[in-house]
């Protein structure tokens, strides 16, 4: 550190660059007071000249954004079968690219509340049957025409006709259909009341497109597209004239790299600013790197086993139920997810979705007796478990299992195939197969699109009539006792019925270069839940 003032006198400016990325590092853990004894070891000032350094660096990283720049980002999987129309997004390569070129009517919070985007206000009639959105005037689509109530009317019913392939048609549901009002005004008419909708609009697949078409890279977002390969990359350039103030980057691409220790490598030398999913196994490396952070942010990322319920084995419901008794959840907490992460109990929901979350349902605990006992009344000796790294822990959760099985004499095997093309090739088409969901907004939208009955994404095929009726009853209950038995009926529902194996939550653990300042932190998704585009720049 070289200065000539004292080591008291010292403010973020005066140090080295090297202690300005590990004062950005710490910054971005939250400054503990483990961090504050780091900085203050390392550079070898006072206590308090180090929480004081920390505090002055938080204000000036905080500062006013700058324009400029490049920023190359890298998922965990891409494919031939990367989506354009935003109903059919389904990974974070899509929800990218989705979120750098449209906007939707909502956008999320860091704490999940929505906010207006394409919408201005939004407004619900005394019993949330309708709901009247008023919209952005001024806002032009890539292509110069303008933003009008005919594109959010045609782009909102897209998800509610009967040969619509929407990924959450069974989100949408309640919704009967949208009209339009005036030239800037539309209207949500309900089946029945839905509380929550404002949120759901703010999901991955609810971005607004031109009236008639599917997307096609035209938007109305903060980047144009400039250029698109399937499975390779996409680059992106500043939209000059978005209706907000702008992005910060000159442009960004995106790309996959599906090894995830590639992806660290790429991070580490500099290649990327921005990679998704770092393996559990390269915390240290990570963490103890220059120039680079480990954003670690609390979710229910699900880390799975999807057992189709229309075939054999998971037909049987002994068959299922000694996969879930399997599972030595507090280990892969523990030793597989480094601790980053919360037990799983056979339901998508956590503790993070609040009081919908049924913590008075008995928590299934590892028990191979139990397994043993319904692998055999299934007449089941053994079977297959399609395996790829979809997300970070999974491979190690599934070589666990596996191992455990062996040691109750059920021979599992697992077959290891590539990220590349995994959603279209083998989930929902093997009778078992890994799986990862990243966190819906709400805890009835969660459900719906992985348990509504006839769902496109109901990933078991496990069609349950009480889980339907209760989707929709508890959208329209008001009294929180209420809706709160009924979301406990829910997950009983699907930790006795489904064909769902979830041991864990994983945390959201992404990999960042420390001069990339404003990251959000939604935590719906990798990097802010796909937030990033807009909002982030290069110190």
């Amino acid at each position: 550190m070289k200065h000539n003032k004292s080591k008291s006198e010292l403010d973020y400016k005066d140090l080295t660059q090297s202690d300005k990325d590990l004062v950005a590092k710490l910054v971005k853990g939250g400054f503990s007071r483990r961090e504050v004894l780091k900085l203050s070891m390392v550079t070898g000032v006072s206590l308090v000249a180090a929480e004081h350094l920390l505090t002055d660096g938080k204000a000036v990283m905080a500062a006013t954004p700058k324009k400029g720049g490049t920023v190359r980002m890298a998922s965990s999987l891409h494919g031939p079968d990367d989506q354009t129309d935003p109903p059919q997004f389904t990974s974070t390569i899509d929800y990218t690219r989705g979120r750098a070129v449209y906007n939707g009517l909502i956008q999320h919070a860091n704490d999940l509340t929505p906010q207006p985007e394409l919408a201005t206000s939004f407004e619900p009639n005394a019993d949330a049957t309708e709901w009247t959105f008023k919209l952005r005037k001024g806002v032009d689509w890539h292509d110069g025409s303008k933003f009008t109530a005919d594109d959010v009317v045609w782009s909102m019913n897209r998800h509610l006709t009967e040969d619509s392939t929407s990924v959450i048609k069974s989100v949408l549901a309640t919704v009967k259909e949208w009209k339009k009002v005036g030239s800037h005004e539309v209207k949500a008419v309900m089946h029945s009341p839905n509380a929550d909708l404002p949120t759901l609009l703010g999901m991955f697949q609810n971005k607004v497109v031109k009236d008639g078409t599917k997307g096609d890279w035209i938007g109305t977002g903060p980047y144009t597209m400039e250029s698109f390969q399937p499975g390779v990359k996409s680059v992106h350039k500043r939209n000059e004239n978005y209706w907000r103030e702008g992005a910060n980057l000159d442009a960004i691409e995106v790309t996959g790299i599906t090894d995830t220790v590639a992806r660290v490598n790429a991070l580490i030398a500099g290649d990327m600013q921005l990679v998704v999913q770092i393996d559990p196994k390269a915390f240290r490396q990570v963490e103890g790197a220059d120039g680079v952070t480990l954003l670690s942010t609390p979710a229910a990322l699900q880390l799975g086993i999807c057992i189709l319920k229309n075939t054999k084995p998971g037909e049987s419901d002994d068959f299922v139920k000694g996969m879930q008794y399997i599972q030595d959840r507090k280990r892969i907490v523990k030793r597989v997810l480094k601790g980053k992460g919360s037990l799983g109990n056979d339901t998508p929901i956590s503790g993070a979705h609040g009081n919908d979350w049924c913590n008075e349902l008995p928590q299934r605990e590892f028990d191979p007796d139990k397994a043993k006992f319904h692998f055999k009344k299934s007449g089941e000796s053994g079977a297959e478990l399609f395996v790829a790294p979809v997300t970070p822990g999974i491979e190690d959760a599934a070589l666990l299992a596996q191992a455990n099985c062996a040691k109750i004499g059920f021979d599992l095997k697992l077959k290891k195939v590539p990220n590349d093309g995994y959603w279209g090739a083998v989930w929902m088409k093997e009778p078992m197969n890994v799986v990862t969901w990243n966190m819906r907004p709400t805890a009835n939208s969660q459900m719906a699109i992985q348990f509504g009955p006839g769902g496109n994404w109901n990933d078991t095929f496990w069609n349950n009539d009480r889980m339907g009726e209760l989707l929709k009853l508890s959208l329209a209950e008001t009294d929180t006792a209420k809706r709160h038995a009924m979301y406990c009926e829910m997950q009983t529902l699907i930790h006795e019925g489904s064909g769902m194996v979830i041991p864990a939550f994983s945390n959201i653990n992404d990999g960042i270069a420390n001069n990339v300042m404003g990251m959000p932190t939604v935590p719906l998704g990798q990097l802010g839940a796909c937030e990033w585009p807009e909002f982030i720049w290069l110190a």
